[in-house]
């Protein structure tokens, strides 16, 4: 018996994982995938919004706002890169600089810091390849950049090293609501768990109408982007928007945490919730939208392009919430964007309500915040590169000659809590395979390495 069990390991389910791992608990976090972050979490913009868009007193507001000042802790407890390079709304014309004013309050409102409506002048000077044609624009000095998949496989490490249970390949089929207790029936058998906890992303409507009668429905909704290489990746120095229409947030032109450049998304109502296809129909309309923020992007330079599916909730704001009708179930439902830049604030709210409902949680006297630090050779100084190889020669092996990724960074990923057991899982810890040349000369490298250390595991 569990005392609580979390189903979903994206970036909700590993935050939450992780906040609780400070508790005396039993604990158990599950996902029908091989891995840590194979949905939503792994195919998104990749940003940490400033908290301005969202509409006042919404979740999303709330959430955005107080999540976004969480992250430098966070990412230097776990080691993770984070930049907080300002991001910028653009205005065409005159009735896009209303919307300017209006972002501008509503953030006011919602307690956004740092925010400055500019002049054409002023972003141009910041980004002079900007588009000659903009009016203005609305700055925020504390939106960031970050690599989501990156955080939640070390949210999921860090739990893990506190005292968390990870089960992978654990899809759930059916919930059983007993008198205090769910019963989880999975492929791999059944589980049983004092508390639920709701994190399945697209699936998690699925999920709430096991247990409930008051059914909720996510609408899954695909964004399709491109990634740039590194060589232009300096093309502009901020997070570029355009002003939001009621379809989202637009198409976003930005640096990644990186070092490359990021276009995208678009926004598709599908049928299928795991429908991550592209086509040169939407792509288009992606290439054709961002030029109008930088002409100039030179879309001969992508390295791949890839799709993305986010939960939209049909309320139209993030579901957390304990189930009226099934106590100690918990949603934490239709976390669309800005879910990243919510999502340790969902977390401290979870776990307060979950307090609520235990009567209390007992702290750990032995919980470490810190995860143990990444090794990443192609940032070293070539004297730490000469010192590190003298330890250990397979740093001295470079397997991905694009992102400059050693061997023993490799074996490091793979032996690690919650460590890769597949090729993706290791081009999402240490990059081999994410540069220009997608994998084309490393892949079968890694795939010898992947396959030994499995053995030896």
């Amino acid at each position: 018996m569990y005392d609580i069990t979390i189903i979903g390991a994206g970036i909700i389910g590993t935050f939450i994982a992780r906040e609780l791992s400070k508790y005396d608990l039993n604990i158990l976090l599950i996902d029908k995938e091989n891995d840590v972050s194979n949905g939503t979490t792994k195919a998104n913009t990749a940003l940490i919004h400033a908290g301005f868009d969202a509409p006042v007193n919404s979740k999303m507001a709330y959430f955005n706002v107080r999540g976004n000042a969480m992250f430098d802790k966070v990412c230097e407890e776990l080691d993770i890169p984070f930049k907080r390079i300002g991001s910028l709304v653009l205005a065409f014309h005159d009735e896009d600089m209303k919307t300017i004013d209006e972002l501008y309050n509503r953030g006011l409102k919602s307690g956004v810091p740092n925010m400055e409506i500019l002049s054409k002048e002023q972003i141009k000077e910041m980004e002079p390849n900007i588009s000659d044609n903009i009016k203005g624009g609305l700055y925020a000095k504390t939106a960031g950049i970050i690599g989501p998949w990156e955080l939640a496989i070390a949210l999921a490490e860090n739990a893990i090293e506190n005292g968390v249970e990870l089960k992978l390949n654990t899809e759930v089929l059916n919930i059983i609501k007993h008198h205090e207790t769910y019963e989880i029936i999975t492929n791999i058998g059944i589980i049983n768990s004092k508390i639920v906890i709701n994190c399945a992303g697209v699936f998690a409507d699925k999920l709430n109408n096991m247990v409930s009668e008051n059914k909720i429905k996510i609408i899954p909704k695909r964004g399709q982007y491109y990634l740039l290489d590194k060589t232009v990746g300096d093309l502009v120095n901020t997070i570029i928007f355009q002003c939001p229409t009621s379809k989202g947030k637009g198409v976003v032109v930005s640096p990644t945490v990186h070092g490359n450049l990021i276009v995208g998304p678009d926004s598709e109502i599908i049928e299928d919730k795991q429908d991550t296809s592209t086509s040169q129909e939407r792509l288009k309309y992606v290439l054709d939208t961002a030029r109008k923020s930088v002409s100039s992007i030179p879309f001969n330079q992508v390295i791949t392009t890839f799709a993305g599916v986010r939960a939209e909730p049909d309320i139209g704001d993030f579901i957390i919430e304990e189930v009226e009708d099934a106590p100690g179930f918990i949603n934490v439902a239709g976390i669309k964007s800005p879910g990243l830049s919510a999502s340790p604030a969902i977390a401290e709210y979870v776990v307060n309500l979950i307090d609520r409902i235990n009567n209390g949680l007992v702290k750990k006297d032995n919980y470490n915040p810190n995860r143990r630090k990444v090794v990443r050779f192609n940032q070293l100084s070539e004297e730490e590169k000469d010192e590190l190889i003298k330890i250990d020669p397979r740093y001295g092996k470079i397997i991905c000659r694009c992102e400059t990724v050693t061997e023993a960074e490799i074996v490091d990923s793979i032996h690690r809590k919650a460590g890769a057991t597949t090729i993706d899982g290791v081009k999402r810890r240490v990059r081999p395979g994410s540069g220009r040349c997608q994998g084309g000369f490393c892949m079968p490298r890694v795939m010898e390495i992947l396959a030994r250390e499995q053995d030896e595991k």
